[in-house]
């Protein structure tokens, strides 16, 4: 967490953005800093929290949290970074993040489903922008991780440090393997 926090907490200006950031990259840190400049602090979910060592989604909450945070420590924001595990059930999934979050009075998110299902709850959605989506995806980074093209330069520093100390390329790689089975 970084930044300052206002004397009052009731005028506190605080946003929910959701994603899974496998891994986060510079499309997120480009959304986060600008959502930065409307809102005094931002509640940043770690979505299907439960799921890593797999080759969508290898890396696990801790280290997504590491990424994130380490990332986010020259921004001026008070920041909050929860896992959010799946549920399975939309119609119960924001009353889920309710109750594992600080309270919040605006979402951002660019998912229609994700979207939709805050304006049911009656949250204020707000789209975030979208920033050379072809190359700041998680897709794309793990694609180039597996092929050993370069995906350092679409990552902040700090995540790549992150994927070095975990061996998460390697990790990567492996989960990717399609056995053999006889």
């Amino acid at each position: 967490m970084a930044g300052n926090r206002k004397s009052n907490p009731k005028q506190v200006r605080r946003a929910f953005y959701i994603g899974r950031f496998q891994p986060f990259h510079n499309g997120h840190l480009k959304v986060i800093s600008e959502i930065a400049r409307e809102v005094d602090e931002l509640v940043i979910g770690i979505g299907s929290a439960q799921m890593s060592h797999t080759p969508e989604n290898p890396f696990t909450a801790g280290e997504r949290i590491l990424m994130i945070s380490r990332s986010l420590e020259e921004l001026d924001l008070y920041f909050y970074v929860i896992p959010i595990p799946d549920i399975y059930r939309n119609a119960e999934w924001v009353a889920h993040v309710r109750s594992m979050t600080p309270p919040f009075s605006v979402a951002y998110s660019n998912n229609p489903l994700v979207s939709r299902l805050f304006y049911e709850s009656g949250y204020a959605v707000k789209h975030s922008p979208m920033y050379n989506r072809h190359e700041y995806s998680g897709t794309e980074i793990r694609r180039r991780m597996l092929t050993g093209e370069g995906w350092e330069q679409l990552v902040p520093p700090a995540v790549a440090d992150v994927v070095e100390e975990v061996c998460g390329v390697d990790r990567l790689r492996q989960v990717s393997m399609k056995g053999d089975i006889e």
